[in-house]
């Protein structure tokens, strides 16, 4: 089994590498689609979320209200670290289980939103970063998200920097092109996590 860890900063173009590398057959471990699971109605993380930030942050049909929460937490780093270390365990336990069951020849890529920030770049095999620059990110913000550029700008903010990405990366996916020029660059990748797979094989 080869593990990968995929990031990049918001805006980059992280989650379209990804949906690419699962079509040439990676098996995709999205920690943020988990981190919406863990704290679904009825799980234990939904309980500790709201116990930590009180029942404001819930909607009226008892699911996690997440702009809500957002707008709470991105701009106050305590209360961020505070729900992260709620989030992050519960993440990390789902991750590792279906990590376990994709296959001993697998190529197991995952998609981590915050793999520089939380210093995760050891738990792998190897990191795959999709970079972009600044005007970039906040342009596909604004235009596909529907963000406003100070809100584009301030997510951006609580991230790691470019640079701090860049430090952890062994291979870098450069999406500041069209799409056509990415998924080339993804197929490469793919050639070179297959040819390591095969060697960790051997």
């Amino acid at each position: 089994m080869l593990k990968v860890g995929l990031t990049g900063g918001i805006g980059s173009g992280k989650s379209e590498v990804s949906r690419l590398l699962a079509s040439y057959g990676a098996v995709i471990v999205d920690a943020d689609r988990i981190a919406r699971e863990v704290v679904e109605p009825g799980t234990p993380g939904l309980d500790a979320v709201v116990a930590e930030f009180g029942p404001g942050i819930l909607t009226e049909d008892g699911t996690l209200d997440r702009p809500g929460l957002g707008a709470v937490v991105f701009s106050d780093p305590d209360r961020l670290r505070a729900l992260n270390a709620i989030v992050h365990p519960l993440v990390g336990a789902r991750s590792a289980e279906l990590e376990a069951s994709a296959g001993p020849g697998a190529i197991v890529v995952h998609d981590v939103p915050l793999l520089a920030e939380n210093g995760l770049a050891p738990l792998y095999d190897l990191v795959v970063v999709v970079d972009a620059t600044e005007r970039t990110r906040v342009e596909r913000l604004v235009r596909l998200r529907g963000m406003a550029e100070q809100e584009a700008r301030s997510r951006m903010a609580a991230q790691a920097t470019r640079e701090q990405r860049l430090a952890v990366a062994d291979l870098v996916i450069d999406n500041d092109g069209p799409l056509e020029a990415l998924e080339k660059q993804v197929g490469k990748v793919w050639d070179e996590l297959r040819r390591r797979a095969a060697g960790a094989a051997e």
